[in-house]
């Protein structure tokens, strides 16, 4: 009778384990909240020798962030046939599952003057994100091409946005991945109108599908007026509460603004946020979104409430110097955290936006830091992450350094970072 109750307990202790890791997800772009934290505790230490669980192989590169749900991962790549791939690995020990192909397509490096998007050289077609609701896994690539699968391989149905919506006039490559809302996935093209040459505008639209037949619901042009460079984001949008009702919030195109995700209304707006192209998305924190404005522009934190135009009033403080260009700001502790391209890493008050430390940190930043267990981890773009207290008083913590090429921002579930280099995924953690 005790071994037969010591069983039970046994087995009670493993489906508790189970059902934890299950429930740690990291479903989407900057993960379950849209805003770069994770709730447990991750590794401080690790070396390209040691404290690490696995490494899986990937086919040539992208920058877009894996996802974890479920039993899986699941990231997105541009293999050097030109084939954008779906890859599903096991989320315990990063074994292969399968790889579905979309098709193959070129990322453009050259292009006539505004008239298509040309790609920067840190990023391809597979910069765009996957996102899923928990049985559906979706994936949009540079091209245009926006597709669902099962968890079983099987794709659902697939769309082109370009070929529906007109080419993609961004400057540097399409980069803004999806996001899913109450079975709709929502998507969002900000480019250059082109209005200036005397052309035809190219329209700057969010657009959403249903995620289980691909079917269009409804599209919403976003025509802020920015002109030229100063038009494209490549920002991804983000959800929050704002006067009790759920709106998705969206940077770019000199302006923040927040949409009812049913049904695409606009339900206010802040123009005159001048700066340039934006890539550097907004971050929410309580009824506060931090945003920073294009090309290194200020750091601001809106309040937004009610509807139509929002007052100047709405701006709680700004930050004129020292901004990213890049990676996006994370708030913990009450602390905002931000990093230049050039490695150099502040904190700020959230609520008050008085800094409170700057330190620059080795090399440089594509990668937005991720939050977790009061520490906050920088990742640069030569495998170096410095984890560094949550803290208004600068104190590093750790040094840790891959031998690898790290452009896509971390991830992070079951107590795992994961972070991808130029052809490997890694994680970070416990075996």
């Amino acid at each position: 009778m005790v071994r037969l109750a010591s069983c039970v307990l046994g087995a009670l202790v493993l489906c508790v384990t189970a059902t934890v890791a299950l429930g740690d997800e990291w479903p989407q772009w900057r993960g379950p909240q849209e805003n770069s934290t994770y709730a447990g505790k991750l590794p401080t230490e690790w070396s390209a020798e040691s404290g690490i669980a696995w490494t899986a192989k990937i086919p040539a590169w992208g920058t877009s962030t894996p996802i974890v749900t479920g039993d899986a991962i699941f990231l997105t790549t541009h293999d050097e046939q030109k084939r954008m791939l779906l890859i599903k690995l096991e989320r315990a020990s990063g074994e292969h599952v399968w790889t579905r192909e979309l098709g193959a397509a070129e990322t453009p490096r050259t292009a006539p003057k505004r008239e298509r998007q040309n790609f920067h050289r840190l990023h391809n077609l597979a910069s765009p994100s996957p996102v899923t609701d928990g049985r559906t896994v979706v994936v949009h690539f540079g091209n245009g091409d926006l597709a669902a699968f099962d968890f079983g391989g099987k794709q659902l149905w697939k769309r082109n946005l370009q070929e529906e919506y007109g080419t993609y006039t961004i400057w540097w490559g399409h980069a803004n991945s999806p996001v899913i809302v109450d079975g709709l996935v929502i998507s969002a093209c900000m480019q250059d109108s082109l209005t200036d040459l005397g052309k035809a505008a190219a329209p700057s639209y969010l657009v959403a599908h249903d995620i289980e037949t691909g079917e269009e619901r409804w599209k919403s042009m976003r025509m802020t007026g920015a002109p030229s460079e100063e038009a494209d984001a490549y920002t991804t949008p983000v959800l929050m509460r704002i006067d009790g009702r759920q709106q998705l919030v969206v940077m770019g195109a000199n302006e923040l603004d927040g949409y009812d995700p049913k049904n695409g209304r606009q339900s206010w707006f802040l123009a005159g946020l001048k700066g340039g192209r934006t890539v550097t998305g907004p971050t929410v924190a309580g009824d506060v979104v931090y945003v920073t404005r294009g090309m290194r522009g200020a750091l601001l934190a809106i309040r937004p409430s009610g509807s139509g135009e929002l007052p100047e009033s709405a701006i709680v403080w700004q930050q004129e110097k020292t901004t990213p260009d890049t990676p996006c700001p994370v708030v913990s502790d009450g602390l905002l955290f931000t990093v230049t391209d050039d490695g150099i890493a502040r904190a700020y008050d959230a609520k008050s936006g008085k800094l409170a430390w700057t330190e620059r940190l080795g090399g440089d930043f594509k990668a937005s830091p991720i939050a977790a267990g009061g520490k906050i981890y920088f990742l640069n773009t030569s495998g170096l992450c410095t984890v560094v207290a949550a803290k208004a008083k600068f104190e590093k913590l750790a040094e840790n350094q891959l031998n690898d090429e790290t452009l896509a921002s971390p991830a992070a579930a079951d107590g795992r970072l994961l972070i991808r280099g130029r052809e490997t995924l890694y994680c970070i953690g416990p075996k």
